[in-house]
């Protein structure tokens, strides 16, 4: 076991399924030598080279159609997005093109695409800047999508993306990068479609994924003092969902709390909400509650931002009304 950054665990794996395929190369805005805006890149072009770690023009619709292309003909191609903001400007490549070639061409054609992108606030970087998009993505077939909390998961979620011949989507926190923690040693690769719980509990279900995961944890630990236990999921992948391990809480605990990042409306917790409710609607004891951003730009202000974002304080509230 090695201690690193969650920023360190996802270059590791990038350099190492690029020891590992020299078909696996990497495309984006200042990942080469200046190592990205994140640095997450850093010095991996000192290795591979100018024609391995390619820096692209501010043209995220024509470097991703490149990198679909590129799939097409046998490349692995890495794809970082900048900010998820900017992944707008490459929607229909992604939507109308990279997720529909299994389903248009079967066999005959694979996109073997990985598209990197850090989402979310937490930095004070404004509306522009900070959104998490992930739903606009979960309701695309064909796309799926990782969503780690922790360093050991990126690296091993990272390394299983790489190697899948369909179009991946992965949401790196940018709030998570300095986040440290353990990473075994060697090769370890985590499967899509299975979430984990890391808090055990009786009570209730907290649902959450990426950084949110994070706060549900602090949440739940901050219950144990109103002598409520929490379980806490952490979905890793929201496509595809693990919606056993969600049930089976859900069914024991009767109360659930989902947490996102992401808006209110026609979002990933409705979405999740939505399930549980036609499927174990008769065990449910209170309703499902949401913790969310509301229905808003994300504001530059840090006082303002840190009002709209999910923290751990609104979850215990959203826990505790479910007991009133």
């Amino acid at each position: 076991m090695s201690e690193m950054s969650f920023a360190q665990a996802i270059r590791d794996a990038i350099a190492e399924e690029m020891r590992r395929d020299e078909n696996v190369f990497l495309m984006g805005e200042d990942i080469a030598q200046y190592g990205g805006a994140f640095k997450v890149t850093r010095d991996i072009v000192d290795e591979f080279g100018p024609d391995r770690v390619r820096n692209t023009p501010i043209s995220e619709g024509g470097f991703v159609g490149v990198a679909i292309g590129a799939g097409l003909l046998g490349s692995r191609p890495i794809v970082e997005i900048m900010f998820m903001d900017f992944i707008l400007l490459a929607l229909d490549q992604i939507v109308n093109q990279a997720a529909k070639f299994h389903y248009v061409y079967g066999e005959q054609a694979k996109v073997p695409l990985v598209i990197r992108t850090p989402g979310g606030g937490g930095r004070s970087y404004g509306p522009t800047h900070s959104q998490s998009l992930e739903a606009h993505f979960m309701h695309t077939p064909g796309i799926k999508i990782a969503a780690p909390s922790n360093p050991a998961d990126a690296k091993g979620l990272l390394k299983t993306a790489v190697r899948d011949d369909n179009p991946v989507l992965f949401l790196e926190s940018k709030v998570l990068y300095p986040v440290k923690g353990g990473v075994p040693d060697g090769e370890r690769l985590v499967p899509f479609g299975r979430a984990e719980i890391v808090a055990e509990g009786d009570d209730v279900t907290i649902i959450a994924y990426s950084r949110m995961v994070h706060e549900a944890v602090k949440a739940a630990n901050i219950l144990l003092d109103d002598g409520i236990s929490a379980q806490v999921i952490d979905l890793l992948t929201l496509a595809p969902l693990d919606e056993g391990t969600i049930i089976d809480s859900v069914k024991r605990t009767g109360k659930v709390v989902i947490v996102e990042e992401g808006t209110r409306t026609a979002g990933v917790a409705a979405e999740i909400g939505f399930r549980i409710f036609e499927q174990i609607y008769d065990y449910l004891e209170a309703p499902i509650k949401r913790v969310t951003c509301p229905d808003i730009p994300v504001p530059c202000s840090p006082v303002l931002e840190g009002a709209a974002l999910p923290n751990a304080e609104r979850i215990v509230a959203s826990v505790l009304r479910l007991f009133d």
